[in-house]
Parts: structure tokens; sequence; C-alpha cells
């Protein structure tokens, strides 16, 4: 596996990105769904970086993904959302190499020569996140060729765009088994309601999933389990999963700060005579933002770098960097907003965006109080 991209394809996502900032504050007002990024990552081939390389992908690493992600962030946060689960899912089905003959390579197949994007479908109206437990409501039941899915999962996101869903259900009968069922967006049976309208990541789509007597052939159930044996989670897995989500959000606060430097530079007040750059107090303040951000890539790049190379317990430390990078991201971007005044909350700028968008950082699996009593833990017990 690769741990770079060359320097050409690096700066062919940074343009994508200065592309897609130019659309994110029209697709965040309106709540639309981006399509057209999409198809300028396919032509770009970016749709396929994390596609083991036997497979058609370019196979990339974590450290590399996050950089793509941040930077993506910095053009368009629910772009990246979509992708960066795109991306994270098809980086744990290469580990993981344990699916009915053949299907894996469909799969890549598939995204390798077009926009066939995927996302794994958990949450739901009782159950809410399994990351605290509990089995889906979600129900599959045999056939006598298959199995019958009947659900109804919330945040389906990237819904708009997606080939496939993943859905997280449960076996029918008294012992039940737990994973993932394979569902194509074009199955009878499969029903998108928009429901989707948040304060942050608004043009993500992530709209509720109504699964109603979906037949499914034998081969698209994955990886079947009783409860327990998904406990605990993969530790690359889940550092993929936290890493990458983190890289995100540090990116949309590195937006911030550039908007800000631009306006601080381009302000300049009658009564000064100069820009507002020139000032200690603004200086003092974007250093303050400076630190938090330099703090979020070193955490971020290191740890990502240490599970690239194989290091599996260093994934115990992703909660904690996640928790301090984003915690750093929000504060940045704060600290813009008291420096910019009544201009930073306008609606004409993309600061208030950056804003509402950083907040989602909270309710990403693992959330912070999860994270905390999990480090808590971890120290009393030793």
């Amino acid at each position: 596996m690769t741990t770079s991209l060359s320097l050409p394809l690096l700066d062919r996502v940074a343009a994508l990105a200065a592309d897609f900032a130019t659309r994110a504050g029209a697709h965040d007002r309106d709540a639309s769904f981006p399509f057209e990024n999409f198809a300028a990552l396919r032509d770009a081939g970016l749709l396929s970086l994390t596609i083991p390389q036997d497979l058609g992908g370019l196979g990339e690493g974590l450290v590399t993904t996050c950089r793509v992600i941040e930077q993506v962030a910095r053009g368009d946060a629910a772009t990246a959302l979509v992708l960066a689960m795109h991306y994270i899912y098809h980086a744990t089905f290469a580990r993981a190499r344990r699916w009915p003959p053949g299907m894996q390579e469909r799969l890549c197949r598939e995204s390798n020569h077009g926009i066939a994007l995927i996302n794994v479908v958990r949450v739901e109206p009782e159950l809410g996140t399994p990351a605290r437990g509990g089995l889906p409501a979600t129900a599959a039941t045999r056939t006598a060729d298959g199995w019958r899915l009947n659900g109804h999962k919330l945040y389906a996101t990237g819904s708009p765009i997606l080939a496939y869903y993943f859905v997280w259900a449960r076996t029918a009968g008294d012992q039940p088994q737990v994973g993932y069922f394979l569902v194509p967006r074009a199955a009878p049976g499969v029903r998108i309601v928009e429901t989707w309208d948040h304060m942050g990541m608004r043009a993500t789509g992530s709209h509720d999933l109504l699964l109603e007597d979906v037949s499914l052939p034998e081969d698209h159930a994955l990886e079947l389990r009783p409860p327990a044996g998904w406990s605990p989670p993969d530790p690359a897995i889940a550092g993929w999963n936290t890493l990458t989500l983190t890289a995100l959000y540090h990116g949309i606060a590195t937006a911030a700060r550039d908007w800000l430097v631009r306006y601080l530079h381009e302000r300049v007040p009658a009564n000064l005579g100069a820009s507002l750059a020139t000032l200690p107090r603004m200086q003092e303040a974007v250093g303050r933002i400076q630190a938090l951000l330099y703090t979020n890539a070193q955490l971020i790049y290191s740890l990502a770098a240490e599970i690239d190379a194989g290091n599996l317990a260093a994934t115990s430390r992703a909660g904690i960097v996640k928790y301090t990078a984003t915690t750093n991201a929000i504060e940045a971007i704060e600290i813009a907003l008291s420096l910019v005044g009544n201009p930073g909350l306008s609606r004409h700028h993309p600061l208030e965006r950056h804003h509402r968008d950083v907040m989602c950082s909270r309710i990403h699996s693992p959330q912070d109080d999860q994270i905390l009593l999990n480090a808590g833990k971890a120290v009393l017990e030793r």
C-alpha cells in the first residue's frame, strides 16, 4: 500500500476543492446535493483512492486519505463527508476480504469505472446509534432464494447518489445474528424520504431510508455474526473512521482561517488607514488559531502514519485525537467569529457556514462523552 499521492494529483485535489468552494454556499442554502462535484472526482480518478491496487484502485493509506479529505473539506464539507464515508468503507472491506466470492471485486469494479458510491446505514429511530449498543429493529427474514428486508434507517448520508446501502440489520428468530446486507439503490421496495434539514452539512442528502419487503439474493448478506461477535470493533477500522472524520473537521477550520486572513487583509477601516491585519490584537488572535490548527495536524498525521505502519495499538489514541482536534477546530472558528463580528454571521460570507458545519463534529461517533469515559477508565484501570 502506498502512502502518498503524486504531487500533480495532490495539486488536482486542491484545484477541485477550489472549484467546489464556488458552489458550496448555494448547495448549503438550498440543501441541494452537489452531483457535479462527484462527477469531477470520478474524472480525476479519486473515487478509487482506497480501493486495493489488485482490484484496480489506488490502494492509498490513511495519511493520504486524510490529506485528500481535509483538502476537499476546505472547499465543500458536505462533499467531503460523503466522500469520506465511501473511502472509509472501501478501506474496511479491503481488510475484511470475507465476503461471498466476487462481491468485493464487483463493487470495486463499479467504483473504478463510474460513480458507484457506497455507505453504511446503521442509525434507527428507536435504536439511535448502534455505537452505544442495542439490536437494530431492521429485520431480515429468510426466503426460498435469499432474504426479505424491512426497516427504517436515519441519516443515510449521500442518499441521492449512493449506488449501494450497507444496511445494519438483524436476522429474524429467537437467536438473531447481526450484520450488513448489501442493498442496491434500484432494488424494489427501497425508498428515500427527504427529511434532511439540519443546521450543518446541509448538502449531504442524509435522508431517511425505508426498506419495504426488499428482496435480496443469498450472497447479499455480509458478515452475519452473533451480536457479541461485533465487540470490540476492529481497531484499524475504528482508527480509519475516527481519523478520516477528524481530518474533515480540521479542513473546515483551516478554510475558516484562510477566509479570515483574506478578510483581515482586505478590510481597511477609514479611521485606521491600514488593514485589520496590521493590528496586534488581530495578529495575536490569528496566532492562537494557528496554534490550534498546528496541533491538529501534528496529532492527525502522526497517528495516521503509525496506523499505516501497522501499529494497531496506536488506534486506541484515535478517540483522544478526535476529541482534541475537533474541540480545537470549533474554538478556532469561534475565535474568527469574535474577531469579525456581524460579517462573520452573514450568509454572504462562508464563515457562518463553516461554523455550522464544524459543530456537526460533536454528533459523529465516537462522541465526546464516550471518548472521555473510555480514556478515563483506561487510566483508572491500569
